[in-house]
């Protein structure tokens, strides 16, 4: 049987499957992409890319910009309410004026608030990926996988046939289901199924219920149904989430019972209504016990299935891919030591534990049966989730007192390691940039002048001593701090310095000047890396 040989392997082709497999192929690193679907999903699903799974897509040419063209500012219009119906003259607000509530957003990131549907944001990542060179298979499916000492063995099956794909790592991206997490026998936690709903995609005429350029989300608790609409998506389409009444199947969802549906959420009863699509899907709490199973990563639903109240699962995803495709080039590339690979476990299992946690206890609030025995409490302050996820491992050398939260407040950004690195505006050459532009290709060292010139020689000589791509950086030199931020934001005095990671956090950092720069600094990375 014919085998083919790439250092990894990508199994599934939602949001952390495709994320993945783009940011590795930018980093120039082969990959193939195994989807048993003949294509990315028509549905519209989750809606928006979080902060965060922006900052870290940004860096693949032409991503932000494709985005933040068409879906920039519908971001920044989004009501989230709890009502009967559209038409509930006193609904219960979640979250208003947008632009308000998150005018604080621009002093945190220079990322736009995106509120693009799934569906186009996979078909960006698709288009992306391939023209970066990843080997994208579609209507193709995992069989079987076998893991020994040096590699992966993976059957596939085509239209064209089988064969044997050999892989250094695989990727399990494949869904909250996930065929691979359940014959890895990878034990799970959780509370399971939660029930079902049916999405249905329409087109009609809202007009006088949804504004131009602006995504209403409501939550419909009546005595018909519960669910929640989205609509205003400028997709020519809405979309109705259904929950599923005990007995109910999805036979049960006609098209004629679709209209009427539909009619009774937007408290329309003649509204004309065309039905484009319609799909169920079961909502769940499904956290995986280990993010690792030897050479195999589980990313996505497949380590952490969250209901969809609260729209970070999607984002979380998109960041799992990210995640996974830096540090696996680090190591592909002897960067880093193989040991280095445990940290995904280590940092992003806890996050995204807490963030399936936090839309878990979102939907005892929003979607009844309200007050859920067991359910844990909302969040007071949700915006940590967004910019605030601090990371524990040992990729991240923490500072003695350090209190091992995994949840700050990003609106006090300190620079603490194993938190995300804060948002500086520079000139650089009368151009404005931030901080934030500067991280994705490799690590980076930031000091200020005039102090800071020892830390920038010794991250020459270190470099060439470890060979790992590192950018040297001198703030008020051939960057100008605009605001004077830098040292407060980062909490480094005139003689320190800051290690970032190439996904944009703090590993490490000296508060003021050492005596030997050289060798505090090659003794950090080796810890950083597993070497």
């Amino acid at each position: 049987m014919e085998q083919e040989r790439v250092p990894v392997l990508v199994v599934g082709a939602g949001y952390a499957g495709l994320s993945a497999a783009t940011l590795l192929a930018w980093r120039d690193v082969p990959v193939m992409l195994v989807e048993r679907h003949p294509g990315t999903s028509v549905q519209p699903k989750a809606f928006g890319v979080g902060p965060r799974a922006l900052e870290l897509l940004r860096p693949v040419p032409g991503i932000e910009e494709e985005l933040t063209g068409v879906w920039a500012g519908i971001g920044d219009n989004m009501r989230i309410a709890i009502a009967r119906d559209l038409a509930d003259p006193e609904p219960h607000m979640i979250m208003g004026d947008e632009k308000e509530e998150l005018a604080f957003m621009r002093e945190l990131t220079p990322v736009a608030m995106v509120g693009a549907p799934q569906s186009e944001i996979e078909r960006l990542l698709r288009v992306k990926a391939e023209e970066l060179g990843a080997d994208l298979r579609f209507s193709t499916e995992l069989i079987s996988l076998e893991q020994d000492d040096d590699g992966v063995t993976a059957l596939i099956r085509s239209r064209d046939g089988d064969r044997l794909v050999r892989a250094d790592y695989v990727i399990a991206a494949d869904g909250w289901r996930s065929p691979l997490r359940e014959s890895l026998g990878v034990p799970t936690t959780g509370k399971g199924t939660l029930g079902q709903m049916c999405s249905i995609m329409f087109d009609a005429d809202l007009s006088g219920l949804v504004n131009e350029r602006e995504v209403t989300l409501w939550y419909l608790q009546n005595d018909v149904f519960t669910g929640v609409i989205v609509t205003g998506t400028g997709v020519g389409a809405h979309v109705l989430g259904v929950n599923l009444a005990e007995g109910e199947s999805a036979a049960d969802f006609t098209t004629e019972r679709c209209v009427d549906l539909v009619r009774l959420a937007v408290a329309r009863p003649e509204l004309g209504v065309r039905v484009l699509d319609k799909a169920t899907f079961d909502i769940g709490h499904v956290l995986a016990r280990t993010y690792r199973a030897g050479r195999v990563f589980l990313a996505g639903d497949a380590a952490h299935t969250m209901p969809p109240t609260g729209g970070q699962g999607g984002s979380t995803a998109l960041q799992d891919g990210c995640d996974l495709a830096w540090r696996l080039w680090l190591v592909l590339t002897e960067q880093a030591g193989e040991q280095f690979l445990d940290t995904y476990d280590a940092e992003r299992r806890p996050a995204g534990t807490l963030t399936a946690d936090a839309q878990l206890a979102n939907l005892g609030v929003r979607m009844p049966p309200a007050a859920r025995v067991g359910y844990p409490e909302p969040l007071e302050d949700p915006v940590g989730l967004l910019l605030g996820l601090r990371y524990h491992s040992t990729a991240i050398l923490d500072e003695p007192g350090d209190d091992g939260s995994i949840l700050e407040d990003p609106r006090v950004p300190d620079g603490r390691p194993g938190s995300r690195a804060p948002h500086v505006e520079l000139d650089w050459d009368g151009q404005r940039i931030s901080t934030v532009d500067l991280f994705g290709s490799g690590f980076v060292l930031m000091a200020a002048t005039p102090a800071g010139q020892g830390w920038v020689e010794a991250g020459r000589l270190v470099k060439e001593r470890l060979g790992v791509r590192l950018t040297r950086l001198l703030v008020d030199d051939e960057l100008m701090d605009v605001h004077g931020r830098f040292q407060e934001r980062y909490g480094v005095g005139g003689g320190g310095a800051v290690l970032v990671r190439p996904d944009g956090y703090v590993a490490w950092r000296s508060k003021d000047a050492v005596a030997d720069p050289v060798n505090t600094l090659e003794q950090a990375l080796r810890r950083i890396l597993s070497r």
